[in-house]
């Protein structure tokens, strides 16, 4: 009875965050840790790329000290993707180094801020591998997917996107939360064709793929698009939270999504009663809500809801 109740504590909650350059891992990262704490929880940020420079955050371990990829490169002659590659391979080699520094902080909720290189979480098993130790070391993570919000203006980025965003659920093999991040700029390059919630939800694509025929460039691609969203909606594994890290309820609802992927909120770290958890174990009702907040402040729909654009199409 007693080794079961020493397992239960020394279980350590966590978040990798992953996505492509310039998605705002960075500011994710340090937003989230400043938000943490101001609630009470003890939180550290483990800085996972070596090629990050200049952190913004409080960074308790930085896998710079054991490989620098301005190191890497410069000594075999790489470029940067090879270089990043083979850092991570090296981290890889070298757990027993990650271990001991994250002992440090045996009483913490993680925050790894990962790489952006797209084919570390699509094709390269380093990274995976080293998500799969951490389980084994009794962390209990989930993968914080950060998407640029302003691709859902754009229907053939958004495509890809979701193929992206899929490959990379499939490959890491961990709770999962896809984020479309900076939602304060989401029509910076263009207004949206629907409704916040077509894009977050991720609703029937052939709406999206009738904007694509209109377009003379991707009108010869129609049958490759048609079967990309077919892909996507067999799976139907992808949805995405919006989030603007300046904004308090956006950065709740984020929180309670990983919450409840990676189990925090069903553990005994912190206090927590019944109200908390039913909260963070709401369905489809609370992420609408939650989506038509967003909406409401970042997004001009025109007075439009989504059945009326469809209706116009």
């Amino acid at each position: 009875m007693s080794s079961q109740a020493g397992a239960a504590t020394s279980l350590r909650f966590g978040q990798v965050v992953i996505g492509p350059p310039g998605s705002g891992k960075t500011t994710y990262c340090r937003a989230m840790q400043e938000f943490m704490t101001q609630l009470g929880r003890k939180v550290v940020v483990v800085n996972m790329d070596p090629a990050n420079e200049g952190l913004p955050y409080s960074c308790a371990v930085d896998i710079a000290e054991l490989v620098a990829l301005d190191d890497v490169m410069e000594g075999l002659k790489l470029g940067p993707n090879g270089g990043l590659l083979y850092s991570m391979e090296y981290v890889e080699a070298n757990l027993d180094w990650l271990q001991d520094k994250l002992k440090e902080h045996g009483d913490c909720y993680f925050l790894f801020d990962c790489p952006g290189q797209v084919e570390l979480y699509t094709h390269q098993s380093s990274v995976k591998n080293i998500f799969s130790q951490l389980a084994k070391w009794n962390f209990r993570l989930a993968a914080v997917h950060l998407v640029d919000s302003h691709y859902c203006a754009d229907p053939a980025k958004f495509i890809s996107v979701l193929c992206t965003s899929l490959s990379t659920m499939l490959h890491v093999e961990l709770p999962h939360v896809n984020i479309l991040s900076k939602m304060d700029l989401i029509e910076r390059y263009g207004k949206l064709a629907f409704n916040l919630d077509f894009y977050t939800e991720v609703m029937d694509l052939t709406y999206l793929l009738d904007h694509l025929a209109a377009d003379p460039f991707f009108k010869k691609f129609h049958r490759l698009n048609e079967k990309l969203a077919e892909v996507i909606q067999d799976y139907s594994l992808v949805s995405f939270v919006p989030l603007s890290v300046q904004d308090k309820e956006s950065m709740i609802q984020v929180l309670r999504a990983v919450d409840k992927a990676n189990g925090f909120c069903f553990g005994d770290l912190e206090e927590r009663n019944l109200q908390a958890m039913m909260s963070a174990a709401v369905g489809a009702d609370f992420q609408f809500d939650s989506t038509l907040g967003v909406e409401e402040r970042y997004v001009e729909t025109g007075g439009k809801t989504l059945e009326e654009e469809m209706m116009d199409l």
